[in-house]
């Protein structure tokens, strides 16, 4: 008998969007001709993000779902208050470390419901690693893609779940920057080192940073800068999936989504 997760139909249309726009982008990335944008707010936006955008759209609407995407035309509040389910989408997080060429960006489409995100998915195209989660279910998987993008034949078993690591009382790992952090992050760590022995930062790009603790290869990440709702949805699915939460600094409470400002909270990943 197949579980709820591999029969859902809206967590398969995520993961095929996913992958779609995984393969436009890289055909983008591959070619190492593209032209960098300046977006209003002096983010980057490439022809990558936009073609991935297009793709996932074209998966997306079908469902009759409203879609909340980074590359979308943002609609009022007044509009989506009355949204009780809707997609989030970032179809390219991590253009910054998409122009650098160092592979460490994804494609992020998560599903909300009643401002909480119940299902997600993070793609990474260039190591064809994909992680996806419906919270429900209390269980998140990483899925080895083949060079061809194809999935493997059995999604979700045992080997292919993922769980966060075990508290150490002599050692922490800290999602951040080796190279530079905040004030408030560097406080926080301060904090840390009264009560562990060792330190250890862990570094990534893009949403990759929410897979780190959920696959247990990190123990906290804080995330004391400005963050876009697109930015977290997919990897606070699958934290929440896992055990994880996902907490803001400001309410002392999950962070929550498709509020009137799209803005997130500073916020902590901790279980």
């Amino acid at each position: 008998m197949k579980s709820n997760l591999e029969t859902s139909s809206l967590l398969q249309t995520a993961i095929h969007a996913s992958i779609d726009a995984g393969k436009a982008i890289l055909e983008v990335y591959e070619k190492m001709d593209f032209q960098v944008l300046e977006k209003g707010d002096k983010s980057p936006l490439t022809t990558a993000d936009l073609k991935s955008n297009l793709v996932i759209n074209g998966h997306l609407v079908p469902t009759g779902l409203p879609i909340i995407s980074e590359e979308n035309k943002q609609l009022e509040f007044n509009v989506r208050k009355d949204w009780q389910t809707c997609w989030m989408v970032d179809p390219l997080d991590g253009t910054k470390e998409f122009i650098k060429r160092n592979g460490e960006f994804t494609v992020n489409i998560a599903l909300i419901k009643n401002g909480v995100p119940v299902m997600g998915v993070i793609y990474v195209p260039v190591t064809r690693e994909l992680y996806c989660a419906d919270t429900k279910e209390k269980k998140a998987y990483k899925l080895h893609l083949d060079e061809e993008h194809n999935l493997p034949e059995h999604l979700f078993n045992s080997e292919a779940q993922i769980v966060p690591g075990t508290d150490s009382p002599k050692k922490i790992r800290v999602v951040g920057s080796r190279s530079h952090m905040n004030e408030d992050t560097e406080d926080f760590i301060s904090q840390l080192k009264e009560q562990y022995e060792e330190i250890e930062i862990v570094s990534k790009g893009s949403s990759l940073k929410f897979c780190l603790v959920a696959e247990g290869k990190a123990d906290v990440y804080p995330r004391f800068a400005p963050t876009m709702e697109w930015d977290t949805a997919a990897g606070h699915a699958i934290c929440n999936a896992v055990g994880l939460q996902v907490i803001s600094k400001e309410t002392n409470a999950e962070l929550q989504y498709n509020k009137e400002n799209l803005l997130n909270s500073y916020f902590l990943i901790k279980g």
